[in-house]
């Protein structure tokens, strides 16, 4: 009896979100089996059981049968699930890098407690609390134990700096800040540009203020870079389509076999109800990304520019559990102003769905528009021009861009792909990092004068040769001027931030150079949003 009733307690736990069913017997019937299966192992299994560990499995296997985005979160995983999208943690306010074994400041925080403290960019931590992290097999899951807690708390840190002798800092943890928002920048006299990485509690607020400053400097269109924003809260992609659709325009509408339709309309709020609007997305713009897209394309509002994108359309809702973990289950689909089903297929299995992006460039889908193909039962009409969209697997953009591979040699992935490109830049600035600031105070100095030469480019091959990473013949040819790019990029971002990385990064990124050419072309613009 004993074990039985331990058995029910954790057999429960997966059963607590299922609400009361006219056939209770049935019900009973599944209990009472799941009951026994669970007492059978428990009783006569050949080894000992831990039963937390198989009922976590129960639920993991439960959930796996129903959809794809379905989900279980141990309460382990749950805090940083939770961090991401509620904006902030608790913790020193640092960006880091690992380098030779060391922990290096690439950034502090602005307005951070490391900041206020005076820790700066090239500063290596070698003492959390007395105790050395030097040549211990330093990990980011390490740094994460060490270097976070709750507010207010202290922690000491034995700083290295270049050129002089270790300081001691202490600093008071404090709330810390996850931007959704990583980069907004004006081109040329009147274009913002604004890339959000997700869709969190604070991306309205991020884009509001990003904005103000933008329309201040004279910014009248936007070019909004969605391109692997995997989604996040449903809310925050319906305050963000708001702000481009006259009031009255249906933005989304959410329905599921136990939930009742919700239909969701724009407002007269917004801050760009006109100008020219071009949202650029990819294979990875899922979900609230979507929500935004199809919003935008369905009522003509802009052109999109990209591939694809992922095709998840379904809507989950948060279900925490007795133990502390927690579980997201897919309640309903959501649909475009067209009545577009945006969720692509996932009946055959999930192993399967999880190739698609693998499926696609076997396809030549990446590489081609003619690769891809809509059944007509899939076609819809846009609301205000009656041109032609699809649904049932992601949205078409309105303007394809096929990926571009012409500098992507195996000396090129794999310095980026073992870190070497920005370990070289990480040792380059830490011996040339005040030559560099004495000489260019700021981006816009650096970015009209520095100049990746020669000479740069033949220390980062000597650095990656002593790893063994030598560019094999034509290699070179094919990959310097990407390379060259990449290694401003990344100097940059360690000399100033993240927005000003983008700023040279996005020059590779020949999505953004077709939205660049898009908006800056009324014909061009206007002609995609007249065909019929």
């Amino acid at each position: 009896m004993y074990i039985i009733s331990k058995a029910i307690r954790y057999l429960l736990i997966p059963l607590l979100f299922i609400p009361f069913v006219a056939n209770s017997q049935m019900l009973n019937e599944d209990i009472l089996k799941f009951m026994r299966v669970i007492n059978l192992v428990e009783s006569n299994y050949v080894d000992s059981v831990d039963r937390h560990k198989i009922t976590e499995a129960a639920v993991v296997g439960l959930l796996k049968e129903l959809d794809p985005h379905s989900y279980y979160i141990n309460k382990e995983d749950l805090e940083r699930v939770n961090e991401t999208m509620s904006g902030t943690f608790e913790g020193i306010g640092v960006q880091f890098n690992i380098l030779d074994d060391t922990l290096m400041v690439v950034s502090p925080i602005n307005g951070g407690p490391s900041e206020k403290v005076g820790i700066l960019a090239g500063d290596r931590i070698i003492e959390v609390d007395g105790e050395s992290i030097v040549g211990i097999g330093i990990t980011n899951e390490k740094v994460f134990k060490l270097l976070r807690g709750s507010k207010g708390s202290k922690v000491e840190l034995g700083i290295l700096r270049h050129g002089s002798a270790v300081e001691t800092y202490t600093v008071i943890r404090d709330k810390i800040p996850i931007h959704s928002l990583d980069a907004s920048y004006l081109i040329g006299n009147d274009i913002a540009y604004i890339k959000l990485n997700r869709f969190s509690e604070t991306t309205m607020k991020e884009y509001y203020e990003a904005m103000n400053v933008l329309y201040e400097k004279g910014a009248r269109n936007l070019i909004l870079d969605l391109t692997n924003n995997g989604g996040g809260y449903m809310n925050m992609a319906i305050g963000l389509a708001d702000e481009f659709l006259d009031k009255g325009n249906l933005l989304v509408y959410t329905e599921g076999g136990k939930s009742p339709k919700e239909v969701f309309n724009s407002t007269a709020r917004g801050g760009m109800k006109k100008g020219k609007v071009v949202v650029m997305v990819d294979e990875g713009s899922a979900s609230a990304s979507e929500i935004v897209s199809g919003a935008i394309q369905d009522w003509d509002r802009g052109v999109l520019v990209g591939r694809r994108t992922f095709g998840k359309g379904l809507v989950q809702k948060p279900y925490p559990l007795t133990d502390g973990s927690a579980m997201r289950l897919t309640i309903a689909r959501y649909h475009t102003p067209t009545g577009r089903v945006i969720q692509r297929p996932y009946e055959k299995n999930n192993k399967e769905y999880h190739m698609d992006l693998n499926n696609r460039y076997e396809s030549g889908e990446m590489f081609s528009m003619d690769s891809i193909t809509f059944p007509d039962s899939l076609k819809y009409s846009t609301l205000r021009l009656g041109r032609t969209v699809y649904g049932g697997g992601g949205v078409m953009p309105d303007m394809f861009v096929p990926v571009d591979t012409s500098s992507f040699t195996t000396f090129y992935r794999t310095i980026i792909r073992r870190g070497t490109l920005n370990q070289f830049v990480l040792t380059y600035l830490d011996e040339n990092r005040k030559s560099i600031m004495d000489k260019y105070a700021d981006f816009e100095r650096f970015n009209s004068n520095f100049q990746v030469d020669d000479a740069l480019v033949a220390d980062l091959l000597a650095y990656a040769a002593k790893s063994e990473i030598v560019p094999k013949d034509g290699e070179m040819d094919r990959s310097e001027a990407s390379i060259r790019i990449q290694l401003k990029a990344l100097i940059v971002r360690n000399l100033y931030d993240q927005n000003t990385f983008f700023q040279i990064i996005n020059k590779l990124d020949p999505i953004y150079n077709a939205a660049v050419k898009i908006i800056t072309d009324d014909k061009a613009y206007n002609q995609i949003l007249t065909k019929q």
